[in-house]
């Protein structure tokens, strides 16, 4: 009879295991929509829009319970995996990492090093990017949205959602906009 639960638990994860990260080299969660680049944020930017996406960077450290949370409970979930493929052009960024990272106003800088300029704190932080960013600006500052440690499937999707549609330019501020779809996704 143990074996048969068993058999039968596995079964029911069998499908969220297969959207489950993989963790690389550096202990950070892989996904299959993480882009490798050279960290070039400026040559990043312009392949995200020739590709008619947006891009977002996210900040993350090795052993990071709440990335570990939103890599096994939100970003697995099929409609948000989904919706961040087709529309988002992704980098990650080690926060302690020695990888260079030149940033939009040409400065190249090691990972922790950058982090630290744009002064992030926790893990994960997700930056996203509008189409257009000044030379001479830094990413912190040219950033459109930051989402700032882990949540939940429903902010999260309504966070990608809002960046996408441009909400940042409206009238309605993201927290407005939360509720609003939120209740809209929950009746």
């Amino acid at each position: 009879m143990k074996t048969l639960l068993s058999a039968c638990v596995g079964l029911l994860l069998m499908p969220f295991s297969a959207f489950a990260a993989e963790i690389g080299d550096d202990g950070l969660h892989k996904t299959s929509w993480m882009r490798d680049t050279f960290k070039d944020l400026g040559e990043d930017l312009a392949e995200a829009n020739s590709e008619g996406k947006r891009l977002m960077i996210i900040i993350e450290q090795r052993g990071c319970i709440y990335c570990k949370k939103m890599h096994e409970e939100v970003f697995p979930n099929e409609e948000i995996a989904s919706f961040i493929e087709e529309n988002y052009f992704v980098l990650e960024i080690n926060m302690f990492g020695d990888v260079e990272v030149t940033d939009f106003d040409g400065e190249a800088l090691p990972e922790k090093d950058m982090v630290r300029k744009w002064g992030v704190l926790f893990t994960p932080t997700v930056l996203f990017f509008p189409e257009n960013v000044p030379e001479d600006g830094s990413a912190a500052k040219a950033a459109v949205a930051t989402m700032p440690g882990a949540f939940g499937r429903h902010t999260t999707f309504n966070m990608l959602n809002w960046v996408v549609e441009k909400g940042y330019d409206g009238d309605e501020n993201f927290q407005k906009y939360h509720a609003r779809k939120f209740a809209e996704q929950t009746q």
